[in-house]
């Protein structure tokens, strides 16, 4: 089934009752009004690019989802919004091909934009289509004072007129309709842009203020250690399947095969290799999993001195609730100790991956060697006997 008119509707209907319903009061850009907008430019610069019906039906479902993730994760949150309109659009019938293409369209909506298909550029301009129009600034304040209310440090607007600046210089239009209309706006709001970054006296900037970082930092290690997790579950699965399918084994073996050792002596050694592999595959998938907990405490001499990752449980956990948010608030007001915090849990993190896969990876080497040695012995045995 493709994206017909009747189910256009009923998109509409869900999201924005999602959006009334869930949108934060703090989110001042991301509101149902701004979907609301990207579905009109859609429309209108779609009809000027010459799309066909089903490209439209197809740029208006993937229009109206482009932005639901943020209800769900602030950064990334593209992945969020096709993931939510794959579910819906699948629980109305649409067809694998469909749903592919309204997933593709609303992942290419991801900053710098890469669009490939004629939709998903139609998409990436209605998104950004304020860039050339005269009402950008009242639109980047909103923008600027909705990241201040979600973000855990304060972006100054100075600091938020530089990266719109390299916003400005990265973006470029897709459709010949933007580029023949709205690149003499864009350009002239990128000039006053300019003006008001100059017209700041930046010899005056205060040099012991912490380092300013880039929304792109944040989200780097908010990605990373989303990928780091998803690994570590992935991880933690394949360790509990091993042990779960070798205790099985175990048992049958026990069960089955141990009580006729007094008539078939001749099974003893073939046995003992199945069940030895399979107890050593248990031993090392339980150790992949085990965790490793540190004492759980730290002295105010460790906090000045930088040496603690305040991100890590196990640096905290037996520390009074006092001493443990005058940490954090240390921490909090010194930008690069925190950024080196995040990295350092980043790091740790990937240690501990590295650990876990090691561990597995033998596990699946002991079980696959162990299988094969005792699938041989019981042939040779059978074989010799038969």
């Amino acid at each position: 089934m493709k994206i017909e008119s009747s189910l256009l509707e009923k998109i509409e209907r869900f999201v924005l009752d999602l959006l009334k319903d869930e949108s934060p009061k703090i989110y001042l850009y991301h509101t149902p009004g701004h979907t609301t907008e990207v579905v009109s430019n859609a429309v209108h610069i779609g009809h000027q690019e010459n799309l066909t019906e089903e490209e439209m039906n197809i740029l208006l479902a993937a229009a109206w989802f482009h932005d639901v993730g943020y209800l769900k994760t602030y950064y990334g949150h593209e992945i969020e919004s096709a993931e939510i309109a794959d579910i819906f659009l699948k629980q109305n019938g649409v067809d694998a091909n469909t749903r592919d293409i309204v997933f593709e369209t609303i992942m290419a909506t991801t900053f710098p934009h890469s669009p490939i298909t004629r939709v998903a550029k139609v998409l990436c301009d209605a998104d950004f289509m304020h860039l050339g129009k005269p009402n950008y600034f009242e639109k980047a304040e909103a923008l600027r004072q909705e990241l201040n209310n979600v973000s855990v440090r304060k972006t100054k607007r100075a600091e938020f007129e530089q990266n719109s600046l390299k916003m400005f210089e990265q973006h470029q239009w897709h459709t010949e309709y933007c580029k023949n209309t709205l690149e003499k706006v864009k350009k002239k709001n990128m000039e006053k842009l300019k003006e008001q970054i100059a017209s700041r006296n930046t010899t005056k900037k205060d040099d012991s203020k912490p380092k300013s970082y880039s929304r792109g930092v944040d989200s780097m290690y908010r990605l990373t250690a989303r990928n780091q997790i998803n690994l570590s579950r992935i991880a933690d699965n394949k360790s509990n399947i091993l042990i779960s399918l070798n205790g099985i084994l175990i048992s049958l073996a026990l069960a089955t095969l141990v009580s006729k050792f007094r008539e078939e002596s001749a099974i003893i050694l073939p046995t003992t290799i199945f069940i030895l592999s399979s107890l050593a595959t248990i031993i090392l998938a339980t150790l992949s999993t085990r965790p490793n907990i540190s004492s759980g405490k730290f002295t105010r001499e460790d906090i000045k001195q930088k040496k603690v990752n305040l991100l890590f449980f196990g640096n905290f956990y037996n520390m009074d609730l006092e001493d443990y948010e005058w940490a954090v608030n240390e921490m909090i007001n010194d930008g690069p100790y925190l950024y080196s915090a995040l990295t350092k849990d980043q790091y740790l993190l990937g240690r501990v991956l590295a650990k876990k896969y090691r561990l597995l990876r033998w596990a699946y080497y002991v079980f696959m060697v162990g299988m094969i040695l005792s699938v041989v012995a019981f042939l040779l045995v059978f074989i010799r006997f038969s």
